[in-house]
């Protein structure tokens, strides 16, 4: 059924609930797992009057971000390993965290992505938009969707 499984996680609480079922699915299907976390880049702002941004500063954050977050998918592979599921850390460095999701699922040839969604709705969904939605939205790949 499905052979390459990708798993979107943030590191969170509710992100770990996709990353166990995605394992799990995984090891019942004797498929691979993409593990992925997707780093922001670090914002800057360059208004009027602002204060200059250090760039090298800004590498070190940025730096230490993607460090955090190679340790996210490595924990995802050491639980895989656990359960004798092969999986890929994956990270990634975008602002554009749904295409790049739906891009490294393409990437990898995988047939099947599983995220979680934090089920905002009304005006929070509005202001804080949902990656998810827009996964589901855009992807030609299945979606299984956790919360």
């Amino acid at each position: 059924m499905y052979k390459r499984i990708l798993v979107a996680t943030d590191g969170s609480e509710l992100s770990q609930k996709a990353v166990d079922s995605a394992l799990g699915l995984a090891a019942k299907l004797h498929a691979e797992v993409v593990a992925l976390k997707v780093v922001p880049h670090y914002p800057q702002s360059y208004f009027e009057g602002s204060a200059p941004i250090d760039l090298k500063a800004v590498g070190e954050v940025e730096m230490k971000w993607l460090e955090a977050a190679k340790k996210v998918v490595g924990a995802v592979q050491t639980a895989g390993d656990a359960m004798g599921v092969r999986v890929r850390p994956e990270t990634a460095t975008s602002d554009l965290v749904s295409e790049t999701v739906i891009s490294t699922a393409l990437k990898h040839d995988c047939d099947l992505i599983v995220m979680a969604s934090h089920g905002r709705n009304g005006l929070k969904r509005l202001l804080l938009g949902s990656e998810t939605q827009h996964v589901l939205t855009h992807s030609h790949i299945p979606v299984l969707v956790l919360r």
